[in-house]
Parts: C-alpha cells; sequence; structure tokens
C-alpha cells in the first residue's frame, strides 16, 4: 500500500469511527452537512391529523413546529399532551433520511398517560409498566408500501435507542432508552 493510499485508508477509517461515537443530533448533521433543516411528515392513525413541516432550522428547533409535534404525537384517548423527547424526533428525521422518503409516518402510538398505559397494560401483552411512552420518549410506527420487517431493519441500523418488531400487529416501536431489540 502506498503512504497516500495508506494515509487515506487511516483517515477514512477514523471517520468511521468517530462517527460511532457522535450522538444522534450530531449523526443527522452530518448525514446531510449542506442541508440545516429538519423535516418530518406523520399521520396519527387515530386522530387522522397529520404533520408535515420543517422541526429544525438555522441551528434551531422551531416552537411552533415542535408544539405541533407535540400535539400530533399526545394521547389520543386521554387528549393529553407532553413534550416529545427532541432525540427522538431527531431519530425520525434520521431514518425518514436514510429511506428516503418524502412519505409520512403513520403513528400508531407516541405519548401514552400512565392511565392510558395501564389500561393496555392490562388488555394486552407487551406493554411495560414503566414505558418509555409514559416519559415522551417512544413511538410506534409504521410506512405505507415500506415492509415492516424492512423499516424494522433500518431502524436496529440506527443503534440509538430500543426498537420493537410488532409484524401481528404490523408496527415498530422506537425510543431513546438504551440501545436493545426485541
Amino acid at each position: 500500500m502506498s503512504p497516500c493510499s495508506r494515509r487515506k485508508f487511516l483517515k477514512l477509517s477514523a471517520s468511521v469511527i468517530a462517527s460511532g461515537m457522535l450522538p444522534l443530533p450530531a449523526l443527522a448533521a452530518v448525514a446531510h452537512p449542506t442541508d440545516r433543516r429538519r423535516r418530518l411528515s406523520l399521520f396519527n392513525t387515530h386522530t387522522r391529523e397529520v404533520f408535515e413541516a420543517v422541526y429544525f432550522k438555522d441551528g434551531r428547533y422551531q416552537p411552533d413546529a415542535l408544539a405541533s409535534l407535540n400535539t400530533i404525537l399526545r394521547d389520543h384517548r386521554t387528549e393529553e399532551i407532553k413534550p416529545i423527547d427532541l432525540r427522538l424526533l431527531d431519530t425520525l428525521c434520521l431514518l425518514r433520511t436514510r429511506i428516503n422518503t418524502d412519505q409520512p409516518f403513520h403513528i400508531i402510538s407516541g405519548y401514552r398517560s400512565p392511565a392510558t398505559n395501564e389500561m393496555l397494560r392490562k388488555q394486552t401483552n407487551g406493554v411495560a409498566r414503566t414505558s418509555y411512552h409514559i416519559q415522551g420518549r417512544a413511538v410506534d410506527i409504521r410506512l405505507p408500501g415500506y415492509g415492516t420487517n424492512l423499516l424494522h431493519g433500518q431502524c436496529k441500523r440506527l443503534n440509538s435507542g430500543g426498537v420493537g418488531y410488532y409484524p401481528k400487529s404490523d408496527f415498530v416501536h422506537l425510543d431513546t432508552g438504551p440501545v436493545r431489540n426485541w
């Protein structure tokens, strides 16, 4: 290997290793270094509401867009709204970029009040007592026209939190907790 090729190889290796240590928001910025905007497109399957907007631009989160995101991701059973973890929004944005889609993510569940979470725990299996949904740190999604199994694989590749696959219910769970999958 020539010295020039070796140098290129070492630089590339260092950048690959360093990118694995970046926090998710920094990784999102690296994904599109010239694009300082972060956009999401969501469709709430229960309320039929749509969100399509830039929620981050000029180095700042946009308060009006965040308020709209908190609303569309609210507990549709109780109408309670809680701020959604910005890392979760950035994860969805990065996922959207990686999949290269303009289609809206269909939201099955975003924030859940403690009462809703407890009710769901009693009715179904797989609902955690201390779910990240209660903290505004989890979302259950699908992407029409894109296989849920493929979506699950893309979410796992982000390596940024919890990822659950629910093929019978046709959705993927994504959260900002420790990296794990099921």
